[in-house]
């Protein structure tokens, strides 16, 4: 997403409080200290620029203007941008609250007995590096995924996933936890699992989360082409 006209097309909602954007696989959220690669926040600087006002610390390098929750390069879908400091800290708020409900979907390696079921697996990073695991390691957080298999495909499963908390790659970790790595995951998936899929299948389907008393907005991001593209393949 490099183009203005890519940034338009990828925006799914706008009012005067919120962006929406459909985040593309490939893009990165924002720059960490050892990257130069072009990312989501500097594409939105450039067409919103009083974003750089907004955040928990406007004075950083680091900063992620509007950015009040983030996805993985290769995760794809979904993810919300405030346009002022008081929706900041709203939505920050129903984050830290566990107030939005967060839909994923995937495609994973392997077949499930039960059609719906929970992984409770406290994820702590792996020691020697930044990789998740739900093998002791340090740094040890409560961690909750629901999920429930939406179409089995060959030897792969279409599941949707309902983290219930927000730990680094929860989705991912937990999935491989389970013996069922997301398809095209480098990072946790095995050879079967990698070989299935250029990219992790993974994408922020939805978002639901209250605007008003009684009243809740739910935003919605469709599949991109290569996640449908596999579910095409694998179902023939």
């Amino acid at each position: 997403m490099t183009e203005r006209d890519d940034l338009e097309r990828a925006i799914i909602y706008e009012d005067e409080n919120l962006l929406a954007i459909n985040k593309p696989a490939g893009l990165l959220v924002h720059r960490g200290q050892n990257t130069g690669e072009e990312t989501l926040v500097d594409q939105l600087l450039i067409e919103f620029p009083e974003l750089a006002g907004v955040g928990d610390s406007p004075s950083s390098k680091l900063e992620r203007p509007g950015i009040v929750h983030r996805l993985d390069k290769d995760t794809s879908g979904v993810i919300l941008i405030a346009r002022n400091q008081s929706y900041f800290d709203y939505l920050k708020n129903l984050f830290r609250d566990r107030r939005i409900k967060k839909t994923y979907r995937a495609v994973v390696l392997g077949l499930f007995k039960e059609k719906v079921g929970v992984i409770n697996a406290p994820i702590g990073i792996k020691a020697g590096s930044t990789k998740r695991t739900t093998h002791a390691g340090k740094n040890i957080k409560a961690a909750v995924t629901r999920y429930r298999i939406l179409k089995e495909l060959g030897g792969f499963s279409y599941i949707e996933a309902y983290p219930e908390t927000g730990r680094t790659h929860q989705i991912r970790v937990h999935f491989n936890a389970i013996g069922h790595p997301i398809a095209g995951d480098k990072l946790y998936g095995g050879k079967l699992a990698v070989r299935a899929a250029e990219r992790q299948m993974l994408h922020a389907y939805s978002l639901e989360f209250p605007i008003a008393p009684g009243k809740n907005m739910v935003i919605t991001a469709d599949l991109p082409e290569d996640f449908v593209s596999l579910l095409n393949s694998l179902e023939k």
